[in-house]
């Protein structure tokens, strides 16, 4: 799958709920910095 739309689409989802970057992170116990990386389509799959 693209890494870019993934990127958008959690960007996307995120905004719809007014949700935080920051607060993303916190949820799922990660660093902010990766959510970033993430919505950009910097991420390594797991």
């Amino acid at each position: 799958m693209d890494q870019i739309k993934i990127g958008k689409f959690i960007s996307e989802k995120r905004k719809e709920k007014n949700i935080t970057q920051s607060k993303l992170a916190e949820m799922l116990y990660i660093t902010d910095r990766a959510v970033s990386k993430w919505e950009r389509g910097l991420f390594l799959y797991i």
